[in-house]
């Protein structure tokens, strides 16, 4: 999920937003500096989500990869193999992918081998083998699912860089700076797929709808005992996003409601996972299906050097406890090609991806879904994500 933290504390309330149809601004519209913007000919003009259960094509659940300390980017023997671990994103996988597999890559690399292994075909796994391709290596992915099968494909799909990225606790300095080398890496590739057939990667405009009338103000955070999570993009990316702009009623088609707005870049993970494969096998990588229960299963491999990519995976594979499940579903209706904007409202997340359109229960906190492990699809928090979003269209 997009920033949430940043909406509710920015505002104090959840925000939702929308994005453009022909888009305006009305006199008396403010830049979040509170700057009156100019005048514009026309009111913001939202295409309405067709938001109803009969649309609903597909309810699926992930589990992400939580590690108090954030990812996992060492090195380890494992009898005569090298495995470098590169998994543990959180809710960041898609987001730092390309970062954080630059830095396994070149940890890889430095083994002086040029044959790799991939364990996992996800998010890491697949920008770590390319990663190790465009440097010369010679790469295997096995993995035991291949996309759309695989955790990865069932993520939300937008840009979230510090998603449940760590505790704020061990956000140390020498964190901070490696996690801003990650973010800005991936931020720099995902600039170069812009524009790209199928548009696997596309910036979306992103709002926040609050039900408060006025301009919101920020609130004070309730005490909570729980460990905070790592706050890192507002004061290590700011210069990535321009400022929010701001429409208060009157200026836009949702009624008697305030709205913020910011670009956010979105993936369409269909076409995405796609390309990447087709990029993957076009550089003359292989893909083998494969399982592995222990780690001393790697001794069948021919590979020398290992790039460990499994995400949750890990958590069995690895007997790694330090993983803690994240549960999230996406409630998934049919495409629709006149909406291009994404929308928090209220308990509610609302991406409008091409392969279809993504509605997600995101909770009050970062903690929603926090240690559920679970899997079953919940039709009843479907139809509440829908009926959230339907409810921004009725009587506007």
């Amino acid at each position: 999920m997009r920033r949430r933290r940043e909406f509710l504390t920015a505002t104090g309330a959840v925000l939702v937003g929308a994005a453009l149809e022909g888009c305006s601004l009305e006199p008396g519209t403010r830049s979040a500096a509170g700057a009156p913007l100019p005048a514009a000919r026309a009111t913001l003009q939202l295409a309405p989500v067709h938001a109803s259960p009969d649309r609903i094509t597909r309810i699926t659940v992930c589990t992400r990869p939580f590690r108090a300390r954030g990812p996992r980017l060492d090195v380890e023997r494992v009898g005569d193999k090298t495995v470098v671990h590169n998994y543990g994103h959180g809710g960041s996988g898609w987001s730092l992918s390309w970062g954080s597999s630059a830095i396994a890559a070149e940890k890889a690399l430095a083994t002086g081998e040029r044959e790799f292994a991939v364990i996992g075909c996800g998010a890491l796994g697949l920008t770590s083998a390319l990663s190790l391709q465009r440097a010369g290596g010679r790469v295997t992915i096995y993995a035991k699912d291949l996309p759309p099968n695989v955790r990865s494909s069932l993520a939300t799909g937008v840009w979230s860089p510090d998603s449940r990225i760590c505790f704020d606790e061990h956000a140390t300095a020498d964190f901070r700076q490696l996690w801003e080398r990650m973010a800005r890496r991936s931020f720099d590739t995902y600039q170069t797929l812009l524009g790209l057939p199928g548009d696997p990667v596309e910036f979306i405009d992103n709002y926040f709808v609050s039900d408060d009338t006025s301009r919101p103000r920020p609130a004070a955070p309730a005490p909570d005992p729980r460990p905070k999570f790592a706050e890192l993009e507002s004061a290590l990316l700011g210069d990535l996003t321009p400022p929010f702009e701001e429409f208060a009623p009157g200026t836009h088609s949702l009624g008697a409601r305030y709205l913020r707005r910011r670009p956010l870049l979105m993936y369409n993970l269909s076409a995405y996972a796609r390309m990447l494969m087709a990029d993957f096998r076009e550089n003359g990588g292989q893909i083998q299906i494969a399982e592995f229960h222990a780690p001393a299963d790697f001794a069948r491999l021919r590979e020398k050097t290992l790039i460990n990519a499994t995400g949750y995976g890990a958590r069995a594979l690895f007997d790694d406890q330090s993983i803690t499940p994240v549960r999230g579903q996406l409630a998934r209706l049919i495409p629709q090609a006149d909406v291009s904007y994404a929308l928090l409202y209220q308990d509610t997340y609302f991406v409008p991806r091409r392969d279809g359109l993504v509605f997600q229960v995101v909770g009050e906190d970062d903690y929603y879904g926090f240690g559920d492990d679970t899997t079953l699809p919940d039709r009843a928090e479907a139809l509440h994500a829908v009926a959230t979003i339907a409810s921004l269209f009725r009587a506007t």
